[in-house]
């Protein structure tokens, strides 16, 4: 009985009710979708002609830039064009990276607006973008709209208002704009979509991730000490709360539910703990006077977020970066005829003795069986050639493939603009005590056109 009562009492919590709220009293904050300009149609399963040599131009070449033009060595079919970053000594590394593997020097740009001039090429066909959160949509949009394909950097947009950006300017130009969010190229990301798809879990009815990832040393120095360009997380933090990275857990949970492929997103509920973290940090390594410690940081240390589908599923997705604890994506998926999850162990349970987790001799067996087979195609030369255990190169692989045969990506805008949304959505909810928040539909209606996920081959 105990647990009945506090089942029903945490429930009424995520649903935004307080002690003295009737079920009446609780209303959905909506969100306004904008009707689709005059002559647009949705991009679903978009193709568009194949680009037998496609070539690039990389945009912001740090922490995550860099390795995505050293993984472009690797691939076939590709043509490193230009290489952009304010910091020129990127733009160098950059630069050796291709010459050492023998191939053709690119362009060098170093200008604040020199993002611009190479969107504007008529040499270029995907524009590859590793900046900060803040540039992602104004870059993606300028070099769509200027005929190019995008490949944007997760969250690819930081509002509403830049997730429908994104959609109508995909829309309107018939062009990709993939966001890069690697977590869905996992080795067990994928194995575990396969057996959704295959039917192992049965029927899908809930799903879990998260980003919990220390990043506390890396916020508070700037890019010459290892840490972000103009320390923009950290400023990112003081200014907003809510969930500001929801794309890695959310993403792989999406594609496993199908996400606008037979189901949408209808709402969400979002609750922050208080900031204790970061400040707590600066004080033992700036001292209790320091500016650092002194700042107020609105980012709560835990963001909790539970999302209801049109079908009746639920996803809960969290975020935590000012916490000392060990890296979790926490990728669970649980269904009527099975259950697995990626941390803190990787584990699976199948009927009819699913109280339990397999053996390690029965999960090497279901992991063989269920490889996906992307993963067994390039899986090996993944792993040899690196990026968060190779998920990063199989990501590249796959956008070029496409590119190159005419074939639909794996992520479309849709999945951009309603992995990103949450980023807004999720303050909108904290600022207003937990209150159900609508999910814009980025299809406008056009959500239960596809059944299910495919890759395309």
């Amino acid at each position: 009985m105990r647990r009945i009562v506090y089942s029903l009492f945490l429930l009424a919590v995520l649903a935004g009710f307080t002690c003295n709220q009737s079920v009446a009293q609780v209303k959905m904050i909506p969100t306004s979708a904008p009707e689709r300009p005059a002559g647009q149609a949705d991009v679903l399963n978009l193709a568009c002609d194949p680009i037998p040599t496609v070539r690039i131009a990389y945009i912001g070449l740090g922490m995550r830039g860099s390795g995505a033009v050293y993984r472009s060595t690797f691939l076939e079919g590709v043509e490193v064009k230009a290489l952009c970053d304010l910091n020129s000594d990127y733009v160098k590394s950059a630069q050796k990276t291709l010459t050492d593997k023998k191939l053709p020097a690119a362009d060098e740009y170093t200008g604040s607006e020199d993002w611009k001039k190479i969107c504007e090429r008529d040499d270029i066909d995907l524009v590859y973008i590793c900046t900060d959160w803040l540039k992602h949509t104004p870059m993606a949009v300028y070099a769509m709209e200027h005929g190019k394909h995008v490949a944007v950097e997760v969250p690819a947009a930081m509002s509403i208002d830049e997730c429908w950006q994104l959609v109508n300017t995909a829309e309107k130009t018939r062009k990709h704009c993939m966001m890069l969010e690697n977590c869905c190229y996992d080795f067990f990301e994928m194995a575990t979509l396969n057996m959704a798809q295959q039917g192992v879990f049965g029927e899908v009815i809930h799903g879990e991730g998260a980003y919990i990832h220390d990043l506390r040393s890396l916020n508070f120095y700037p890019s010459e000490k290892g840490g972000y360009q103009g320390m923009w997380r950290l400023k990112y933090n003081e200014e907003h709360t809510g969930n500001p990275y929801p794309t890695h857990g959310l993403g792989p949970i999406c594609q496993i539910m199908n996400i606008h492929r037979g189901d949408k997103m209808n709402y969400l509920v979002s609750m922050s703990t208080k900031q204790v973290g970061m400040t707590e940090y600066a004080k033992e390594t700036f001292g209790t006077d320091s500016k650092e410690a002194k700042q107020t940081y609105k980012v709560g240390d835990m963001n909790t977020t539970l999302i209801q589908t049109e079908k009746g599923k639920t996803i809960l997705i969290q975020h935590d970066v000012t916490s000392p604890r060990p890296y979790d994506r926490h990728h669970v998926v649980s269904g009527t005829k099975g259950f697995a999850q990626k941390y803190p162990v990787e584990g699976i349970a199948l009927e009819p003795e699913a109280h339990e987790f397999l053996n390690k001799a029965q999960m090497d067996s279901i992991m063989a069986l269920y490889e996906h087979p992307i993963t067994k195609e390039v899986g090996e030369k993944a792993r040899k050639v690196g990026g968060h255990g190779g998920m990063d190169f199989i990501m590249d692989y796959r956008l070029i493939y496409c590119l190159r045969n005419g074939l639909p990506l794996d992520q479309d805008v849709y999945d951009a603009a309603e992995w990103s949304c949450l980023t807004e959505l999720t303050e909108t909810s904290v600022k207003n005590g937990g209150a159900p928040v609508e999910i814009p539909d980025f299809t406008r209606g056009a959500w239960d056109k596809l059944k299910g996920l495919w890759f395309a081959e």
